[in-house]
């Protein structure tokens, strides 16, 4: 028995040693936002966050985080009736296509932006490089990213990041 602590709610669960953390966090506790894309840490379908940092749970065992916190696109939201601003600047800069990347787009985004509030082009590109959209959304990632930034910069409340 593994205790995880995800989006601050502590899940009690049975994994068989290296069990990869995103198969813990959708089937076992039902927070199905998680992606699974390849299997091996190379689309950025799987991204979550643990301790604030960006992690492919895709390859990530979930004994090896627990006393961690994980952070899943579910847990990024101030609260359940409010979006995240990077969600927000999602939705206006009609980003997602097909939408199946779109968490972990997300959730490397928000790493981004907790990191470096006001990123360059370069920053946003190197940044977001580990993540694939096989729709081809990537300009429309980057205005996305710069829209959150902006929102971020002229909020009179700086909204908290994760």
């Amino acid at each position: 028995m593994i205790n995880l602590t995800i989006n601050g709610k502590e899940y009690p669960v049975e994994a068989p040693a290296g069990m990869p953390l995103l198969w813990v966090i959708r089937e076992q506790c039902e927070l199905t936002g998680t992606k699974f894309g390849c299997g091996i840490a190379q689309c950025g379908a799987c991204t979550v966050h643990v301790d604030g940092q960006p992690i492919r749970s895709c390859i990530t065992p979930a004994s090896s985080v627990e006393g961690k916190t994980i952070t899943t696109i579910e847990g990024i939201a101030p609260d359940e009736n409010t979006l995240h601003v990077v969600q927000q600047a999602w939705i206006e800069e009609q980003t997602p296509q097909c939408g199946y990347c779109q968490s972990g787009q997300i959730m490397s985004a928000v790493a981004l932006l907790n990191e470096n509030p006001t990123p360059s082009d370069e920053e946003i590109e190197q940044a977001m490089s580990g993540n694939i959209c096989r729709c081809g959304m990537y300009g429309r990632i980057k205005s996305a990213i710069k829209r959150a930034s902006q929102a971020l910069q002229t909020s009179t409340s700086n909204p908290q990041l994760q």
